[in-house]
């Protein structure tokens, strides 16, 4: 996968965060943490064996089909060949750690790529008629990231851009220096950043449904995306929008496991970018919003989180009735938030 990896970077970051760089030392069948994820991350920018490679002139990463978390059999259900929103936000995160982990020469390589990671996002995903960001650059082969073709299919995955920081500090016009002359573009960027922030959640508000956020947009894409199973079409590739998962896997269940099903490990985390970006009451109000997932563990598995839920109305819990990542990321955004 393209994006296990750069997890394993955002893990080690809040680790290290939490509990100094000891960690980062700790040897690993002689190698040391440290070492492990300046090889990872060399890997990634010169190109893995298994496709995985960096764009020189963006910085962005490009990842091969079936590599993201929406991999169910490419093309049956989402192809997303190319550069997906979320693994360029896990690798800004990821950069962002390694500036700070690195030698003191070295600091400069990875804020430099870093920035350039912002700039692309910003630049190549933001749909600016649409008011959200694309969620894939698409291209069959590792081309330049301003070649690729970007689809305006509303989903959830750009949430990350917010909660990993992407838009915090873009072009660190928070951090940068003031000269008199600046004043003025310095807090027209902060208010063009703060409006994509806000314009991108009034956007997902869209995909929300009780305790969980859609895959997809219940609305026509302009970009078509081909679900094919031995060579039949199975969608109209200009509405793939499907509110039910059940039926015949291959023919019904998979092209709707990321085309419309609600997943409930990705709303925590609409909950966390809408109290970053609203502050104050916006807080309250992601904590009102969270809250609908304690509904789930009255149903079902008691107790517990499913994995997935019907896009459509009335929301019927699917797939597996206790799943980890729903769980754990409901209690992460629950702490959060009421610390």
């Amino acid at each position: 996968t393209s994006d296990a990896c750069l997890w394993f970077f955002a893990s080690c970051r809040e680790i290290t965060e939490k509990t100094g760089d000891a960690f980062l030392d700790e040897n690993l069948d002689n190698r040391s943490v440290r070492d492990i994820l300046f090889s990872m991350a060399s890997s990634m920018i010169s190109g893995t064996d298994t496709g995985i490679c960096m764009d020189k002139q963006t910085s962005l990463i490009f990842s091969p089909s079936h590599f993201t978390w929406m991999d169910t059999n490419y093309p049956a259900g989402s192809p997303r060949q190319g550069y997906p929103v979320e693994i360029q936000a896990l690798w800004y995160y990821a950069l962002e750690f390694l500036e700070k982990i690195d030698l003191p020469e070295n600091k400069d390589k990875w804020k430099n790529l870093a920035l350039n990671v912002q700039k692309s996002i910003v630049d190549l995903f933001f749909l600016e008629d649409k008011g959200y960001f694309s969620d894939c650059l698409h291209c069959d082969s590792p081309i330049n990231a301003t070649k690729a073709e970007p689809d305006d299919a509303l989903r959830p995955n750009q949430l990350f851009i917010i909660t990993l920081g992407v838009l915090k500090n873009h072009e660190d016009i928070k951090n940068k220096k003031i000269e008199n002359n600046n004043e003025m573009e310095r807090n027209e960027k902060l208010l063009k950043i703060k409006k994509i922030c806000e314009n991108t959640l009034e956007s997902c508000m869209e995909l929300l449904v009780p305790g969980a956020i859609r895959s997809l947009a219940d609305r026509r894409l302009s970009y078509p995306v081909n679900i094919m199973h031995n060579g039949e079409q199975l969608k109209d590739p200009h509405y793939i929008y499907s509110g039910e998962y059940k039926g015949d896997e291959d023919r019904k269940r998979k092209p709707a496991y990321h085309n419309g099903t609600a997943w409930t490990w990705l709303f925590p985390v609409f909950c966390e970018a809408w109290a970053e970006t609203f502050k104050g009451k916006g807080k309250n109000t992601a904590l009102a919003w969270l809250t609908s997932s304690l509904s789930l563990m009255k149903t079902g598995c008691a107790g517990y989180i499913p994995e997935i839920l019907d896009g459509d109305s009335p929301h019927s819990p699917r797939g597996c009735d206790a799943q980890a990542w729903g769980a754990s990321e409901l209690a992460r955004v629950l702490l959060k938030l009421t610390r």
